[in-house]
């Protein structure tokens, strides 16, 4: 039985680590590699080369930036006094695609999951508590996943911000427990954070 070249071999299996490809997948996309031109493969190494080496978390939000702050935060069309609380990154840009939203993010970078040795220290609580206790922020608005662990997250945070002056809200459910931000409906999305409710 033929055997993959030790280079296409490596490809494949660094494939085959992305989240949701499976062998036959890695397999068909290291072929694609090499199907198409030179510069176009070589153009996909440099955007992860320089993904890697150029992005990095906002020090005041924890969203993706290139500079010091996020493009996000450096926006003086936002509205300072509101603050969205997510889990991800990614939900960051999800709630952008539904355009209802114009205050500040700040990303937690997980949730609280016992179960997998995620606790509060592990998150960017501390600074999502500074950010409040500097008094410009007047609403903090939970946006974790609707599920255990977002709402178990969400209410930790809740009691730690319970001695602030701001009011704590959360997007509606008409996203449906369980889900994910990431993969909902832009205007589910618009429709819950128009509806949001006081937590």
């Amino acid at each position: 039985m033929p055997q993959f070249s030790a280079s296409l071999a490596n490809l494949v299996d660094q494939f085959g680590k992305l989240p949701g490809i499976g062998q036959k997948s890695a397999e068909r996309l290291a072929y694609h590699v090499l199907r198409v031109n030179k510069a176009e493969a070589l153009a996909l190494a440099d955007a992860i080369r320089n993904v890697r080496e150029n992005l990095h978390y906002c020090r005041q939000c924890y969203f993706l930036a290139e500079s010091e702050l996020c493009d996000i935060c450096c926006d003086p069309q936002r509205d300072p006094s509101e603050l969205c609380v997510v889990e991800q990154p990614r939900d960051v840009m999800a709630l952008e695609q539904s355009g209802a939203y114009r205050g500040l993010y700040h990303v937690l970078l997980g949730r609280i999951a016992p179960l997998d040795g995620l606790g509060p220290e592990h998150l960017t609580i501390d600074k999502l508590v500074e950010r409040v206790a500097a008094g410009q922020v007047q609403e903090v608005i939970m946006a974790t996943n609707p599920n255990i662990e977002g709402d178990g997250t969400a209410l930790h945070i809740s009691n730690v911000l319970a001695d602030f002056p701001v009011n704590i809200t959360r997007l509606a459910r008409g996203i449906t427990t369980g889900s994910i931000l990431e993969y909902t409906n832009k205007e589910i999305l618009a429709d819950a954070l128009t509806a949001r409710q006081k937590f």
